[in-house]
């Protein structure tokens, strides 16, 4: 134990170990833009893929619209595996899938069948898997000391709020994305009202302003690029604003599509409505930031009580102390 103290106290250690720190505190550095680059481009090949999937959907359905009436056929493959024999087994499409189920998957950026089979093989698994790993730390790797009907039931209601987990990601995934098109919508907006009132057309606009601002929010590009997709392919271009409303779920986006689509058919210019709505959503990010800003003195009053104050009542008071404790040894 001693040498294991000493060689840890040498100052070479601790020169080596600080030194091999900064290395990888350097090469963290230049390697995390390089990745996060990486996952920009993979990204946007998974959305130029699923407007692939849905371009041949759509094209798919047309085809078959006058031969079948209430076909089946199935325009993805179903996925296989391990995750999917569970599913088919225990029924849970009809238990657990729905339409708000679906929703929330797309506003959290998982589409497909394959992150649906995921979900709900999850929402079975993991309260099985919570539960079994409750009673081995409770039963071998920690003595709790209570008896084992408690640590039983201990581990049963792990297991049930294990029950609450894949809602609890779904959820906390939504949100994170929903800020991250909320904070860019703005200056997507911006750029929106730059391309129409240049000339260019709404579908070449979302085109452009999707390549744009990918820099700032990957998420908000991913919603642009599908909504070029179904405005170039759907009928109805409404619908194509409605599911990018949908998508996101946010009421400043459903407001743009709205005033979008009422543009279109009313015939009112769509620049006017995308610089109404550019200035309304400016202000309202504006006031989220003053509103931040407002709340922070309130927040930082407990820190500043517990960690500051006793510093510096130790720096006045400790001069004095000291003072009058050697008086009065002497």
């Amino acid at each position: 134990m001693t040498t294991f103290i000493d060689t840890i106290m040498n100052p070479q250690f601790i020169a080596t170990a600080l030194a091999a720190i900064c290395v990888f505190a350097t090469v963290l550095t230049v390697a995390l833009p390089m990745l996060q680059r990486d996952q920009m481009n993979r990204r946007m090949r998974e959305m130029a893929i699923e407007r692939s999937k849905m371009r041949s959907a759509r094209l798919a359905e047309m085809t078959s619209k006058d031969r079948q009436q209430g076909g089946t056929s199935r325009l993805r493959s179903t996925p296989k595996g391990f995750m999917q024999r569970v599913v088919d087994k225990f029924n849970l499409r009809e238990r657990f899938d729905n339409e708000e189920l679906r929703e929330n998957l797309k506003r959290a950026g998982l589409r497909g069948q394959a992150n649906i089979v995921a979900f709900l093989f999850f929402r079975v698994a993991a309260p099985i898997a919570i539960f079994f790993f409750a009673l081995f730390y409770l039963f071998v790797l920690y003595d709790s000391g209570y008896p084992p009907t408690v640590n039983l039931l201990i581990a049963f209601a792990a297991g049930f709020l294990g029950f609450y987990v894949p809602n609890m990601f779904i959820s906390n995934r939504v949100q994170k994305r929903q800020m991250a098109i909320k904070q860019a919508w703005p200056d997507a907006l911006d750029m929106l009202l730059i391309c129409v009132q240049s000339g260019m057309s709404v579908e070449a606009g979302f085109a452009k302003v999707g390549k744009e601002i990918v820099s700032q929010s990957v998420e908000l590009a991913e919603e642009m690029s599908l909504t070029t997709a179904e405005l170039s392919y759907l009928q109805d271009r409404r619908q194509a604003y409605d599911n990018l409303a949908k998508r996101t779920g946010l009421p400043g986006v459903k407001a743009v599509t709205t005033a979008l689509a009422q543009a279109e058919r009313y015939g009112t210019p769509v620049g006017t409505a995308l610089r109404t709505m550019a200035k309304e959503n400016r202000e309202i990010r504006q006031s989220e930031a003053e509103r931040k800003a407002a709340a922070l003195p309130p927040k930082l009053t407990v820190p500043m009580i517990v960690f500051f104050l006793p510093v510096l009542f130790v720096v006045i008071l400790g001069p004095a102390v000291i003072s009058y404790m050697a008086l009065k040894q002497h």
